[in-house]
């Protein structure tokens, strides 16, 4: 009977890590997605994209998820990718980029055609192959990796390249990336492509309705941690302490809630409380500070005030490119004060 327990406390933590919740930005983008995805059945040119954030905002999660929605299956012993969700190679270049697109759509042989064929070669042979596989849409994650250290000319080059499999394939390309991964839209070759930009934001918390965003996010995961009554995460013991440690981060906000749950089932207990994330936080951050110890008043708050670049421009390696940067604690009596 306590392996069975044991097995259901497994599920419980397996089902919640895998569950995803849908935010608003994380909402339009999907809508964007699968706008672009109809719009290819319909012909003529086909629009691409852009989706930006900084680093945990959910991008590769984002992408999984629309991906799972058109799982590949075998016709006529073919195998059919009707998405083809791919991220710049370790070599961030042209050739290193097509080889890689190739090799995920099952073309396990591609790395060997890297001496007979150039840019161009390696271009049309993937379009042959995804008009085999019947794709209907690309997404390349990490696109800002294949950008940056780049010459504006070898840029243009870049941007011609993503326009011949545009045209030829005659499918969408989503472009996943930090923020900088925008620079592509300066290119005349790709700007005009473009039908739209979505940022993944952090979340924020100073402002009310930004608060009621959040919180709105938490009560959804909340009911994802399979209880029978979903824990009151949202209470301000909670909530304010959560964001502390997690500054609106979606991934850092997810790893702290699978922390908790799996501290309150390791104590059999039928729901998560705060000291459940006291344990995980003290796990987790070794030698910080934990909000969860602190009154409430004196909970600080901090939210993302500038999102991380990068310059091109800068001769230095280390400067090119800037941090995420964050406004200044404030401590949540300050908060209610101005409430």
């Amino acid at each position: 009977m306590s392996m069975l327990i044991s097995n259901e406390k497994l599920e419980q933590q397996i089902y919640f890590k895998n569950c995803y919740v849908k935010h608003s930005s994380v909402a339009r983008a999907i809508s964007s997605l699968e706008m672009l995805k109809a719009n290819h059945a319909l012909g003529g040119e086909q629009q691409c994209m852009l989706i930006i954030g900084d680093p945990g905002s959910g991008k590769s999660r984002l992408v999984q998820e629309f991906q799972s929605q058109y799982p590949e299956y075998v016709e006529n012993d073919t195998v059919i990718k009707p998405v083809l969700a791919s991220r710049i190679p370790s070599k961030p270049d042209v050739e290193s980029m097509l080889i890689q697109l190739m090799m995920d759509l099952g073309q396990f042989g591609a790395d060997t055609r890297r001496e007979r064929r150039r840019e161009a070669g390696l271009a049309e042979a993937l379009v042959k192959m995804l008009k085999k596989c019947k794709t209907e849409m690309i997404i390349i994650n990490e696109f800002q990796e294949l950008i940056e250290f780049k010459s504006v000319e070898e840029r243009q080059r870049i941007a011609n390249i993503l326009k011949l499999v545009n045209e030829k394939a005659n499918i969408p390309i989503v472009l996943v990336g930090m923020p900088w991964a925008a620079e592509i839209s300066n290119e005349p070759q790709w700007a005009s492509r473009l039908v739209c930009t979505i940022e993944l934001p952090y979340f924020k918390f100073l402002n009310l309705e930004d608060r009621v965003e959040f919180t709105r996010f938490i009560k959804g995961l909340a009911s994802k941690m399979g209880f029978e009554k979903p824990p009151g995460l949202h209470s301000n013991e909670i909530l304010f302490p959560l964001f502390s440690v997690t500054r609106g981060e979606t991934r850092q906000i997810k790893r702290i809630l699978e922390a908790a749950l799996c501290v309150a089932l390791s104590k059999n207990e039928n729901t998560v409380c705060k000291y459940h994330f006291v344990d995980a936080c003290d796990k987790i951050f070794v030698g910080m500070n934990n909000p969860f110890k602190l009154e409430l008043e004196d909970v600080p708050i901090s939210e993302v005030s500038k999102y991380s670049s990068y310059n091109r421009y800068s001769t230095v390696e280390s400067e090119m490119f800037v941090s995420t940067q964050f406004t200044r604690k404030i401590p949540t009596k300050e908060l209610f004060s101005k409430t």
